[in-house]
């Protein structure tokens, strides 16, 4: 018998074989198929950008660096008298030209003629480059906001820049920078863009700016503004006329998972643009609301947008992004405090700049 087991072993695996064959034949026959593994599929990258033809200039006017970008079309035609002008405002931990890279604002403005003003916050200024928004005299007017809003000065003076289309823009620090430099200079600025921006008039310490950029500032929101329009209202200029303020659009772009600048701080800006322009504290105009997907090869997180609108200018949009921290949406994602994933906040902002412009101040 031990010489026989060999050959029993070898039937009986036979048999197991051939009965596993039956019962895949019976599943052919039923009209099934074993399942196939798919290889899994490449994500296309998003269309390359067309390359940059014109000049990327930096200087300095202490103790603030600068980067310029200036488009190769030449301005200066009947309807546009020189270049318009945004300014871009990096976050706490970020370079001018590390901004300039992550948002590829270049890009995008070098295709429609906007020059772009990139100012660096110095390290004696801050130990992580933030602006000082928070700062009560900076609030006021003085501080960060006198340094940049003599950069602009300086750069309109030395190129074509269209008086009537200075834009501000920023990111975190740098969008709550955006609105401090706009409401202290709305003869200079036509616009403002805020990603991820903490609300407006609060903080006065950098504990007090955590507060904030946690929790908002859900008393002193709309006191801020009103004390802002008291302010403005007494200032006088030459002649003993009374400016008052003017209205200041803003576009208001917020990633809904942000863990740095609570989403709160969006709902309590909305509330104070909204005061600011005159507008009830009512709902939108318009709600625009896109879900997620893929267009020109790139993944979009879902987009809620709410316009307000005076007749048919549109003076606020509020736009709030699912699924985004705190990042610039739709950036450069090999750098950190940018997202890959769209939609693309730089084309949002040029958009929303591109609906507005500002009667030039005349020259100093």
């Amino acid at each position: 018998m031990a010489r026989l087991a060999p050959g029993i072993k070898l039937l009986r695996s036979l048999a197991r074989a051939a009965k596993a064959n039956q019962k895949l034949t019976l599943k052919l026959l039923a009209g099934s198929t074993p399942p196939r593994k798919r290889p899994p599929r490449t994500a296309r990258p998003p269309p390359a950008l067309p390359p940059l033809t014109g000049q990327w200039l930096t200087g300095s006017l202490a103790p603030i660096d600068y980067w310029l970008y200036l488009p190769r079309a030449i301005p200066g035609d009947v309807a546009h008298q020189g270049w318009p002008l945004i300014v871009m405002l990096h976050g706490c931990h970020q370079s001018a030209p590390e901004f300039a890279e992550g948002t590829r604002m270049n890009r995008l403005a070098d295709a429609k003629g906007y020059a772009v003003l990139y100012p660096q916050q110095s390290l004696t200024a801050h130990p992580h480059r933030c602006w000082r928004w928070y700062d009560r005299a900076t609030q006021q007017g003085g501080g960060d906001t006198a340094l940049v809003a003599a950069l602009i000065e300086q750069v309109v003076k030395r190129f074509p820049i269209d008086r009537s289309r200075i834009y501000a823009c920023g990111l975190s620090a740098g969008a709550g920078m955006a609105a401090v430099l706009a409401l202290n200079h709305p003869e200079l600025i036509a616009a403002i863009g805020q990603h991820s921006g903490p609300v407006f008039g609060a903080g006065h310490s950098r504990m007090g700016a955590l507060h904030v950029m946690r929790h908002g500032a859900p008393l002193g929101a709309d006191a801020a503004i009103g004390n802002l329009l008291e302010r403005r209202s007494a200032l006088a200029v030459a002649g003993g006329q009374i400016l008052p303020m003017p209205p200041m659009p803003a576009i208001l772009i917020q990633g809904a998972q942000d863990q740095v600048v609570h989403p709160v701080n969006q709902q309590h800006l909305t509330r104070q643009w909204l005061q600011l322009n005159g507008l009830p504290a009512g709902p939108a105009t318009k709600v625009t609301v896109k879900p997620a997907g893929r267009s020109g090869g790139r993944s979009n997180n879902a987009l809620e947008m709410h316009d307000y609108l005076i007749g048919r200018k549109l003076m606020l949009r509020v736009a709030r992004i699912a699924g985004l921290g705190h990042a610039w949406s739709g950036g450069d994602g090999s750098l950190k405090f940018n997202a890959g994933a769209g939609p693309d906040a730089s084309r949002m902002v040029l958009e929303f700049f591109g609906r507005h412009r500002r009667r030039a101040s005349p020259a100093r």
